[in-house]
Protein backbone atom coordinates (compact mmCIF):
# COMPACT_ATOMS: atom_id res chain seq x y z
CA UNK A 1 0.00 0.00 0.00
CA UNK A 2 1.52 3.24 -0.86
CA UNK A 3 2.09 6.14 1.50
CA UNK A 4 -1.07 8.65 2.32
CA UNK A 5 -1.10 11.53 0.63
CA UNK A 6 -1.40 15.35 1.82
CA UNK A 7 -2.20 17.81 -0.89
CA UNK A 8 -1.87 21.27 0.67
CA UNK A 9 -3.95 23.54 -1.46
CA UNK A 10 -2.21 26.92 -1.97
CA UNK A 11 -3.08 29.85 -4.98
CA UNK A 12 -0.77 31.81 -7.53
CA UNK A 13 0.70 34.92 -6.41
CA UNK A 14 0.10 36.35 -9.39
CA UNK A 15 0.42 35.22 -13.66
CA UNK A 16 3.86 33.99 -13.38
CA UNK A 17 2.56 31.54 -10.90
CA UNK A 18 4.75 32.53 -8.04
CA UNK A 19 4.11 31.06 -4.64
CA UNK A 20 4.00 33.27 -1.20
CA UNK A 21 4.79 30.39 1.52
CA UNK A 22 7.68 28.09 -0.80
CA UNK A 23 10.20 27.70 1.79
CA UNK A 24 7.59 26.41 4.07
CA UNK A 25 6.06 24.01 1.98
CA UNK A 26 9.83 22.82 1.72
CA UNK A 27 10.02 22.27 5.45
CA UNK A 28 6.12 20.52 5.76
CA UNK A 29 7.29 18.32 2.86
CA UNK A 30 10.99 16.99 4.90
CA UNK A 31 8.68 16.95 7.54
CA UNK A 32 5.72 14.80 5.98
CA UNK A 33 8.76 12.49 4.49
CA UNK A 34 10.00 11.85 7.83
CA UNK A 35 6.91 10.53 9.34
CA UNK A 36 5.36 8.39 6.21
CA UNK A 37 3.24 11.15 4.57
CA UNK A 38 3.82 12.18 0.90
CA UNK A 39 3.06 16.09 0.58
CA UNK A 40 2.85 18.03 -2.53
CA UNK A 41 1.90 21.45 -3.17
CA UNK A 42 -0.93 22.80 -6.09
CA UNK A 43 -3.72 24.70 -7.13
CA UNK A 44 -7.16 24.80 -8.34
CA UNK A 45 -5.24 26.06 -11.45
CA UNK A 46 -3.74 22.77 -11.72
CA UNK A 47 -6.20 20.53 -11.47
CA UNK A 48 -7.69 18.55 -14.58
CA UNK A 49 -11.47 17.62 -13.44
CA UNK A 50 -12.28 15.58 -16.79
CA UNK A 51 -9.22 13.10 -15.59
CA UNK A 52 -9.21 13.87 -11.92
CA UNK A 53 -5.58 13.81 -11.65
CA UNK A 54 -3.16 16.91 -10.43
CA UNK A 55 -0.38 18.60 -12.57
CA UNK A 56 1.30 19.11 -8.20
CA UNK A 57 4.50 20.80 -7.24
CA UNK A 58 6.51 18.36 -5.65
CA UNK A 59 9.65 18.86 -3.62
CA UNK A 60 12.82 16.76 -3.08
CA UNK A 61 14.51 17.54 0.54
CA UNK A 62 17.61 15.90 -1.05
CA UNK A 63 18.32 16.92 -4.21
CA UNK A 64 16.33 20.49 -2.81
CA UNK A 65 14.91 20.85 -6.50
CA UNK A 66 11.26 21.49 -7.20
CA UNK A 67 9.27 19.50 -10.21
CA UNK A 68 6.04 18.51 -11.72
CA UNK A 69 3.94 15.21 -11.69
CA UNK A 70 0.65 14.02 -12.41
CA UNK A 71 -0.97 12.62 -9.27
CA UNK A 72 -4.40 11.48 -7.95
CA UNK A 73 -6.29 13.44 -5.79
CA UNK A 74 -4.72 13.52 -2.07
CA UNK A 75 -6.21 11.52 0.96
CA UNK A 76 -6.12 14.67 3.00
CA UNK A 77 -6.02 18.45 1.96
CA UNK A 78 -4.52 21.28 3.99
CA UNK A 79 -6.70 24.69 2.70
CA UNK A 80 -3.89 27.43 2.74
CA UNK A 81 -5.38 29.98 0.17
CA UNK A 82 -5.54 33.01 1.23
CA UNK A 83 -8.49 35.96 0.13
CA UNK A 84 -7.62 37.67 -3.33
CA UNK A 85 -9.24 39.68 -5.56
CA UNK A 86 -8.17 37.82 -8.95
CA UNK A 87 -10.52 35.02 -11.26
CA UNK A 88 -7.47 32.68 -9.08
CA UNK A 89 -9.94 33.50 -6.19
CA UNK A 90 -13.22 32.05 -8.41
CA UNK A 91 -11.33 28.85 -9.66
CA UNK A 92 -10.85 27.94 -5.79
CA UNK A 93 -14.26 28.55 -4.62
CA UNK A 94 -15.09 26.51 -7.82
CA UNK A 95 -12.71 24.11 -6.19
CA UNK A 96 -14.10 23.67 -2.96
CA UNK A 97 -17.63 23.43 -4.20
CA UNK A 98 -16.96 20.81 -6.54
CA UNK A 99 -14.86 18.66 -4.25
CA UNK A 100 -16.20 19.44 -1.09
CA UNK A 101 -16.59 15.61 -0.13
CA UNK A 102 -12.88 15.42 0.18
CA UNK A 103 -11.30 15.29 3.24
CA UNK A 104 -10.09 19.30 4.15
CA UNK A 105 -8.38 19.28 7.55
CA UNK A 106 -9.48 23.04 7.42
CA UNK A 107 -13.02 24.82 6.04
CA UNK A 108 -13.15 28.53 5.29
CA UNK A 109 -13.82 30.51 8.11
CA UNK A 110 -15.96 33.61 7.74
CA UNK A 111 -15.25 37.64 7.93
CA UNK A 112 -13.98 39.43 10.86
CA UNK A 113 -17.60 40.52 11.19
CA UNK A 114 -19.65 36.99 11.37
CA UNK A 115 -16.52 36.59 13.38
CA UNK A 116 -17.60 38.67 16.04
CA UNK A 117 -21.14 37.84 15.30
CA UNK A 118 -20.29 34.51 16.17
CA UNK A 119 -17.99 35.27 19.31
CA UNK A 120 -20.40 37.96 21.20
CA UNK A 121 -23.08 35.39 21.29
CA UNK A 122 -20.87 33.56 24.41
CA UNK A 123 -20.24 35.24 27.65
CA UNK A 124 -16.99 34.52 28.22
CA UNK A 125 -15.77 35.69 24.53
CA UNK A 126 -18.07 39.02 24.88
CA UNK A 127 -16.08 40.35 27.64
CA UNK A 128 -12.85 40.00 25.28
CA UNK A 129 -13.91 41.52 22.31
CA UNK A 130 -13.77 45.24 21.44
CA UNK A 131 -16.71 46.80 20.47
CA UNK A 132 -17.48 46.54 17.29
CA UNK A 133 -19.88 47.50 13.94
CA UNK A 134 -20.71 47.14 10.66
CA UNK A 135 -19.67 50.11 8.95
CA UNK A 136 -22.43 51.29 6.30
CA UNK A 137 -22.24 55.34 6.96
CA UNK A 138 -19.81 58.00 8.79
CA UNK A 139 -22.48 58.17 11.31
CA UNK A 140 -21.23 54.71 12.48
CA UNK A 141 -17.96 56.44 13.28
CA UNK A 142 -19.17 59.42 14.62
CA UNK A 143 -21.76 57.49 16.80
CA UNK A 144 -18.55 55.28 17.88
CA UNK A 145 -16.06 58.65 18.89
CA UNK A 146 -18.89 59.17 21.13
CA UNK A 147 -17.93 56.57 23.05
CA UNK A 148 -14.19 55.89 22.54
CA UNK A 149 -11.40 58.63 21.84
CA UNK A 150 -9.93 55.95 19.14
CA UNK A 151 -11.76 53.70 16.52
CA UNK A 152 -10.65 51.91 13.86
CA UNK A 153 -12.18 51.09 10.08
CA UNK A 154 -11.07 48.03 8.82
CA UNK A 155 -12.17 45.84 6.09
CA UNK A 156 -13.66 43.02 6.90
CA UNK A 157 -12.00 40.97 4.68
CA UNK A 158 -8.81 42.69 4.90
CA UNK A 159 -5.23 40.91 5.82
CA UNK A 160 -1.59 42.32 6.83
CA UNK A 161 -2.56 45.34 8.06
CA UNK A 162 -4.21 46.55 5.04
CA UNK A 163 -6.88 49.24 4.42
CA UNK A 164 -7.09 50.02 8.36
CA UNK A 165 -7.89 53.44 9.23
CA UNK A 166 -7.42 54.84 12.74
CA UNK A 167 -9.85 57.86 13.88
CA UNK A 168 -8.82 59.83 16.91
CA UNK A 169 -10.73 62.24 18.56
CA UNK A 170 -7.81 65.66 18.22
CA UNK A 171 -8.07 68.64 20.49
CA UNK A 172 -10.72 71.30 19.66
CA UNK A 173 -13.54 69.18 18.54
CA UNK A 174 -11.31 68.23 15.58
CA UNK A 175 -10.13 64.44 14.17
CA UNK A 176 -6.44 62.69 13.61
CA UNK A 177 -6.33 60.48 10.50
CA UNK A 178 -3.98 57.86 10.19
CA UNK A 179 -3.67 54.42 8.40
CA UNK A 180 -2.26 51.80 5.92
CA UNK A 181 -3.40 52.00 2.48
CA UNK A 182 -4.21 48.99 0.56
CA UNK A 183 -0.53 48.36 -0.44
CA UNK A 184 0.11 48.83 2.99
CA UNK A 185 2.31 51.77 2.73
CA UNK A 186 1.62 54.48 5.52
CA UNK A 187 -0.55 57.29 5.11
CA UNK A 188 0.25 60.67 6.49
CA UNK A 189 -1.53 61.44 9.56
CA UNK A 190 -4.22 63.99 8.54
CA UNK A 191 -5.96 66.91 10.85
CA UNK A 192 -9.41 67.32 9.90
CA UNK A 193 -12.79 69.31 11.49
CA UNK A 194 -15.71 66.81 12.47
CA UNK A 195 -17.67 67.83 9.32
CA UNK A 196 -15.11 66.30 6.90
CA UNK A 197 -15.46 63.22 7.99
CA UNK A 198 -17.78 61.63 5.99
CA UNK A 199 -15.97 62.49 3.21
CA UNK A 200 -12.44 61.44 4.18
CA UNK A 201 -14.08 58.28 4.63
CA UNK A 202 -15.72 58.10 1.45
CA UNK A 203 -12.71 58.72 -0.40
CA UNK A 204 -10.49 56.01 1.83
CA UNK A 205 -11.80 53.43 -0.80
CA UNK A 206 -12.98 53.11 -4.18
CA UNK A 207 -13.01 49.82 -4.36
CA UNK A 208 -16.16 49.00 -3.02
CA UNK A 209 -14.33 47.15 0.23
CA UNK A 210 -16.85 46.41 3.30
CA UNK A 211 -15.74 47.67 6.46
CA UNK A 212 -16.38 47.15 10.22
CA UNK A 213 -15.69 50.26 12.77
CA UNK A 214 -14.25 48.71 15.80
CA UNK A 215 -12.97 50.09 19.68
CA UNK A 216 -9.44 51.50 19.63
CA UNK A 217 -7.30 50.18 22.58
CA UNK A 218 -4.67 51.51 24.02
CA UNK A 219 -1.58 49.81 23.20
CA UNK A 220 1.36 51.79 22.92
CA UNK A 221 4.59 51.07 24.19
CA UNK A 222 6.26 54.14 26.14
CA UNK A 223 8.96 54.30 22.71
CA UNK A 224 5.23 55.43 21.02
CA UNK A 225 4.83 52.25 19.13
CA UNK A 226 2.03 50.11 19.11
CA UNK A 227 2.41 46.50 20.12
CA UNK A 228 0.11 43.21 20.19
CA UNK A 229 0.58 39.98 20.26
CA UNK A 230 0.29 36.77 17.79
CA UNK A 231 -1.17 33.21 19.48
CA UNK A 232 -1.21 30.13 17.23
CA UNK A 233 -3.17 27.51 18.34
CA UNK A 234 -3.09 24.08 16.36
CA UNK A 235 -4.26 20.46 16.87
CA UNK A 236 -1.14 17.91 17.48
CA UNK A 237 -0.80 14.33 16.17
CA UNK A 238 -3.41 13.48 18.58
CA UNK A 239 -6.11 15.80 17.25
CA UNK A 240 -5.79 17.76 20.49
CA UNK A 241 -6.35 21.41 20.41
CA UNK A 242 -3.22 22.96 22.03
CA UNK A 243 -1.04 26.41 21.99
CA UNK A 244 2.36 26.46 19.80
CA UNK A 245 3.31 30.08 20.61
CA UNK A 246 2.27 33.46 21.23
CA UNK A 247 4.72 36.37 19.87
CA UNK A 248 5.12 39.82 20.21
CA UNK A 249 4.74 42.41 17.45
CA UNK A 250 5.81 46.01 17.59
CA UNK A 251 4.98 48.26 14.88
CA UNK A 252 7.09 50.61 13.11
CA UNK A 253 7.05 54.48 14.31
CA UNK A 254 4.15 56.06 13.10
CA UNK A 255 2.04 53.60 12.13
CA UNK A 256 -0.90 52.16 13.69
CA UNK A 257 -0.55 48.40 13.19
CA UNK A 258 1.91 46.31 14.33
CA UNK A 259 1.95 43.61 11.39
CA UNK A 260 5.59 42.16 9.92
CA UNK A 261 4.84 42.29 6.12
CA UNK A 262 4.21 46.17 7.48
CA UNK A 263 7.80 46.86 8.58
CA UNK A 264 6.91 45.42 12.36
CA UNK A 265 8.93 43.88 14.40
CA UNK A 266 8.73 40.62 16.34
CA UNK A 267 10.03 39.88 20.19
CA UNK A 268 9.23 36.85 23.15
CA UNK A 269 6.03 37.65 24.56
CA UNK A 270 7.53 37.94 28.09
CA UNK A 271 9.79 40.78 26.74
CA UNK A 272 6.93 42.76 25.97
CA UNK A 273 4.99 41.85 28.69
CA UNK A 274 7.69 42.99 30.98
CA UNK A 275 8.14 46.12 29.31
CA UNK A 276 4.14 46.57 29.57
CA UNK A 277 3.01 45.00 32.63
CA UNK A 278 6.29 44.36 34.61
CA UNK A 279 5.25 41.68 37.43
CA UNK A 280 6.20 38.72 36.56
CA UNK A 281 3.34 37.04 38.63
CA UNK A 282 0.53 38.71 36.51
CA UNK A 283 2.78 37.73 33.46
CA UNK A 284 2.68 33.96 34.09
CA UNK A 285 -1.43 34.66 34.80
CA UNK A 286 -1.86 36.82 31.71
CA UNK A 287 -0.32 33.94 29.48
CA UNK A 288 -2.50 31.23 31.07
CA UNK A 289 -5.49 33.33 30.57
CA UNK A 290 -4.75 34.03 27.37
CA UNK A 291 -3.91 30.25 26.27
CA UNK A 292 -7.32 29.09 27.79
CA UNK A 293 -8.80 31.67 25.72
CA UNK A 294 -7.40 30.84 23.02
CA UNK A 295 -8.09 26.98 22.81
CA UNK A 296 -12.16 27.58 24.12
CA UNK A 297 -12.03 30.41 20.74
CA UNK A 298 -11.06 27.34 18.32
CA UNK A 299 -13.07 24.97 19.81
CA UNK A 300 -16.11 26.65 19.69
CA UNK A 301 -14.66 28.60 15.69
CA UNK A 302 -14.87 24.62 15.07
CA UNK A 303 -18.19 23.66 16.39
CA UNK A 304 -19.88 26.55 14.74
CA UNK A 305 -17.69 26.91 11.09
CA UNK A 306 -16.29 23.36 10.63
CA UNK A 307 -13.54 21.08 10.57
CA UNK A 308 -10.40 23.57 11.49
CA UNK A 309 -6.75 22.87 12.10
CA UNK A 310 -5.32 25.62 13.17
CA UNK A 311 -5.70 29.53 14.17
CA UNK A 312 -4.10 32.24 14.88
CA UNK A 313 -5.46 34.70 16.93
CA UNK A 314 -4.19 38.53 17.19
CA UNK A 315 -4.68 39.34 21.20
CA UNK A 316 -3.80 43.30 22.52
CA UNK A 317 -3.41 43.31 26.40
CA UNK A 318 -4.33 46.67 28.36
CA UNK A 319 -2.71 48.58 30.93
CA UNK A 320 -4.33 46.92 33.83
CA UNK A 321 -3.70 42.84 31.90
CA UNK A 322 -7.07 42.76 30.39
CA UNK A 323 -6.93 40.63 27.32
CA UNK A 324 -8.50 41.55 23.95
CA UNK A 325 -9.10 39.24 20.68
CA UNK A 326 -8.45 42.04 17.79
CA UNK A 327 -9.52 39.07 15.04
CA UNK A 328 -8.63 35.72 13.92
CA UNK A 329 -6.80 34.18 11.09
CA UNK A 330 -7.79 30.96 9.95
CA UNK A 331 -4.31 30.86 7.18
CA UNK A 332 -1.65 32.03 9.53
CA UNK A 333 1.77 32.71 9.05
CA UNK A 334 4.94 31.33 11.24
CA UNK A 335 7.25 34.00 10.87
CA UNK A 336 6.35 36.01 13.80
CA UNK A 337 8.11 32.80 15.99
CA UNK A 338 11.43 32.63 13.74
CA UNK A 339 12.30 36.59 13.85
CA UNK A 340 11.18 35.94 17.41
CA UNK A 341 13.84 33.86 17.91
CA UNK A 342 11.87 30.95 19.03
CA UNK A 343 13.24 28.27 17.11
CA UNK A 344 11.24 25.57 19.12
CA UNK A 345 8.50 26.86 18.28
CA UNK A 346 8.65 27.58 15.00
CA UNK A 347 9.47 24.34 13.88
CA UNK A 348 6.58 23.11 16.00
CA UNK A 349 4.59 25.46 14.16
CA UNK A 350 5.53 23.88 10.71
CA UNK A 351 5.37 19.99 11.79
CA UNK A 352 2.22 20.25 13.90
CA UNK A 353 -0.02 20.23 10.83
CA UNK A 354 2.02 17.42 9.15
CA UNK A 355 1.73 15.12 12.37
CA UNK A 356 -2.44 16.38 12.95
CA UNK A 357 -3.03 15.26 9.07
CA UNK A 358 -1.45 12.00 9.37
CA UNK A 359 -3.68 11.18 12.70
CA UNK A 360 -6.85 12.86 11.15
CA UNK A 361 -5.90 9.96 7.98
CA UNK A 362 -5.17 7.38 10.24
CA UNK A 363 -8.52 8.20 12.59
CA UNK A 364 -10.68 8.63 9.12
CA UNK A 365 -9.16 4.91 7.73
CA UNK A 366 -10.07 3.33 11.41
CA UNK A 367 -13.71 5.12 11.97
CA UNK A 368 -14.58 3.82 7.77
CA UNK A 369 -12.58 0.05 9.03
CA UNK A 370 -15.20 -0.08 12.26
CA UNK A 371 -18.37 0.60 9.93
CA UNK A 372 -18.03 -2.08 7.97
CA UNK A 373 -18.40 -4.32 10.76
CA UNK A 374 -15.62 -6.86 8.41
CA UNK A 375 -12.37 -6.26 9.72
CA UNK A 376 -10.91 -5.65 6.49
CA UNK A 377 -9.30 -2.23 6.10
CA UNK A 378 -11.10 0.14 3.37
CA UNK A 379 -9.02 1.62 1.12
CA UNK A 380 -10.09 5.88 1.51
CA UNK A 381 -7.71 6.51 -1.25
CA UNK A 382 -9.35 8.61 -4.07
CA UNK A 383 -10.10 6.91 -7.16
CA UNK A 384 -12.55 8.29 -9.17
CA UNK A 385 -15.69 10.12 -8.27
CA UNK A 386 -18.26 7.27 -8.13
CA UNK A 387 -15.96 5.49 -5.78
CA UNK A 388 -15.09 8.70 -3.82
CA UNK A 389 -19.21 9.77 -3.89
CA UNK A 390 -19.60 7.60 -0.09
CA UNK A 391 -16.89 9.24 1.61
CA UNK A 392 -17.93 11.23 4.34
CA UNK A 393 -17.26 15.44 4.93
CA UNK A 394 -15.04 16.56 7.07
Amino acid sequence: MRQPTLGILTLYLNESKSLEERPVYEKMIAAGKRVGLDVFVFTPQDVDDGKELIRAQLYNPETKKWSRRWVRFPNVIYDRCRIQKSHRFEQLLAFRKRYSYLHFLNRPLRNKWTIYRALSKVPAFRVHLPATRLYQSAEDVSLMLKKYPTVYLKPINGTGGRGILRIERGREGGLLLQGRNHSRSIVQPKHISRGRLASALDSWDKKGNRYIVQQGLNIKLPSGRVHDYRMLVQKNGLGIWEVTGCAGRVGPLRSITSNLHGGGEAAPMNDLLRQWIGNESDIRQIRQTAEAFGIDVARYLETTYGALCELALDLAIDRSGKIWLIEVNPKPAREVFHQAGERDVYRKAIVRPIEYALWAYRERRGLRTQKTGSGVAVDTEHRSSSEASDQDVS
